[in-house]
């Protein structure tokens, strides 16, 4: 009998128990369609590869920017600026440049030529006679992540295809670009960029690219209605030779007067060629102007900006000249070394060196502005 009525009871239960699943069901149905759909992946950031030479902290920047601008004397001129040349090494040594030069440049966007030294050719190889563009959403900046131009994409299908190679891993191992961006934000908050490494190339492979992207960049300009200078900028990141023992750099031999010597050849070097009226003769001369041999022959070379600097201002030339009808003129802002400079005195900001400073380990480096002539 009781059997029978359990039986009964579940018989009699079985429609209310689909109903209370039923209504369930809804329920959950409506608190999932009400609830916001799942946020996408944060953007794809391009990751810091020097933490300890260059300024990511908000804070460590204003106090760095604060004490440089509080050492400044000189004051430079801004109007009709559209170029410069600004070292990549530690702020710590080449703050003084880094400063007065930034601190003169005003613009939504820029374009930043930049270096690509043997740690980068050494793990990709096949890296020669080719511009390299990346395709992170982001690159990280020190006031906020730094958003990227569409002149970008712009570049991406407009450049001739044998001219440029698409590689994130080259922009991860590659310092010079992030060494500038700190800087440019802290001046321009809302600077979108275009990173461009420059690969090792001769001087007819050099005209020809450039050719083609200024070409490009022209009639980006002219499509946006960009005004160089104002709108966009452009910038190539290069530190000047490598002397001492410790790089197997005794062109002038050792000691103070090997120093001597050599800072002398890098002033010359700077004056003829880097300086005054840019012409496709001076940028010839500079790529074959090396202790008699050729700055293109890396192996003989221990300048970081022999190619980015040659290519940076024959694009920059060919670039003003159909967009504003007017060539370039450099200034030198200023010229200095890691072993006349020495390290700047700020303490517990975040900063470091990542190299020595010495009579057998120093880097020069120099900061140049480009004017409309």
């Amino acid at each position: 009998m009781k059997t029978i009525n359990n039986r009964i009871f579940l018989i009699l239960a079985l429609p209310v128990l689909l109903i209370l699943l039923l209504a369930l069901i809804l329920v959950s149905g409506q608190l999932a369609g009400s609830q916001k759909p799942p946020q996408e992946q944060p953007n794809k950031i391009r990751p810091v590869r020097d933490d300890v030479g260059f300024c990511w902290n908000p804070e460590s920047m204003k106090i760095l920017v604060d004490y440089l601008a509080a050492q400044e004397k000189e004051h430079f001129k801004s109007e009709g600026l559209v170029a410069a040349i600004s070292p990549h090494d530690d702020y710590l040594y080449a703050g003084r440049l880094y400063y007065p030069l930034f601190n003169l440049i005003r613009a939504r966007e820029a374009v930043i030529f930049g270096v690509t030294h043997g740690t980068v050719r050494n793990e990709i190889k096949g890296l020669d006679s080719l511009l390299i563009l990346d395709d992170y959403e982001l690159w990280p900046g020190v006031l906020k992540p730094v958003e990227i131009s569409p002149l970008r994409s712009y570049l991406k299908k407009r450049l001739k295809p044998e001219y440029l190679t698409v590689n994130n891993r080259a922009h991860e191992l590659e310092h010079s670009i992030e060494a500038l961006i700190p800087f440019l934000q802290y001046f321009n908050p809302d600077i979108k960029i275009t990173p461009i490494m420059v690969a090792p190339m001769p001087l007819d492979k050099m005209k020809e690219i450039s050719e083609n992207l200024a070409g490009v960049i022209a009639a980006y300009l002219k499509e946006n209605r960009l005004q160089p200078g104002r709108d966009i900028f452009f910038l190539i990141s290069a530190d000047g030779n490598h002397y001492g023992k410790d790089f197997n750099n005794l062109a002038f031999g050792e000691g103070q007067e090997a120093w001597e010597k050599a800072l002398a050849f890098d002033r010359n070097l700077i004056n003829s060629y880097l300086t005054g009226r840019v012409t496709e003769k001076k940028v010839a001369g500079l790529t074959g102007e090396l202790w008699g041999q050729t700055y293109l022959d890396y192996k003989s070379s221990y300048w970081c900006g022999k190619y980015s600097i040659p290519f940076g201002l024959l694009t920059v030339q060919k670039v003003m000249r159909r967009s504003t009808g007017r060539n370039v003129r450099g200034k030198l802002i200023r010229f200095s070394d890691t072993y006349s400079e020495g390290v700047l005195p700020l303490k517990k900001i975040g900063l470091g060196t990542t190299a020595p400073f010495s009579l057998r380990h120093w880097v020069s480096f120099c900061s140049i502005a480009y004017y409309l002539d």
